[in-house]
């Protein structure tokens, strides 16, 4: 299915300071042996500003990206949403708004799994909520509220030398936005190289069971 680019920069212009849809940020720092170093899960509207805009940065990367050239939705199939499937994870990590933290470690030992590097990297995880404003026939926005949005952004990055995670190099964003509205029988897949797959990560959001 091919995304709608305004689909996602109506999603973008609530990725600002003044207009920010995120509520909360998790993630973790992976080492080069696929062992988590260090968690963190906070409030985004706690951060500071500089924090915030950093951050806000990286989670924009994904919806921002080269839309059916980097970001390609992918219907996630009838046999990947039983019981123990990454998509039922994805779903429960949706509606708890990431204030899980046992679901978050299974989540951070799935994508350590499916993406053996011999590198660190940092996978992030942002929970936003957009209340999608009913249009006209004329296509201004009317201000009620059509539908409340909820959705998760994936990034995974390198770290710098620095340990900070630099722009990411894979990432998603379920359930998807379509026709401006939610759909979470498809994701949107983020390369940040569309010409190298990351076929363990895929594997793991597309097909594989969480145990």
């Amino acid at each position: 299915m091919v995304i709608d680019r305004e689909d996602m920069l109506e999603l973008t212009r609530r990725m600002t300071l003044k207009r920010n849809c995120f509520t909360r940020i998790a993630g973790a720092y992976i080492d080069d042996e696929g062992e988590v170093e260090g968690t963190f899960n906070v409030n985004f509207l706690n951060l500071k500003p500089f924090e915030k805009t950093k951050n806000l940065e990286l989670a924009k990367t994904i919806p921002f990206s080269v839309t059916n050239i980097q970001l390609k939705r992918y219907e996630i199939p009838d046999k990947a949403k039983g019981i123990n499937s990454m998509y039922m994870l994805l779903n429960a990590l949706k509606d708890c708004h990431l204030k899980n933290d046992a679901l978050m470690d299974v989540f951070y030992e799935q994508v350590a799994d499916g993406y053996p590097v011999d590198y660190n990297f940092a996978v992030f995880l942002f929970t936003g909520t957009y209340d999608v404003p009913t249009k006209g026939n004329d296509k201004n926005q009317l201000g009620e509220s059509e539908e409340v949005y909820d959705f998760l952004i994936c990034t995974v990055s390198p770290l710098t030398d620095e340990g900070e995670p630099d722009k990411p190099d894979f990432g998603f964003l379920y359930p998807a936005f379509i026709n401006r509205s939610s759909d979470s029988d498809f994701i949107d897949i983020f390369h940040a190289n569309p010409d190298m797959v990351e076929e363990g990560l895929m594997y793991k959001l597309l097909e594989m069971r969480t145990k």
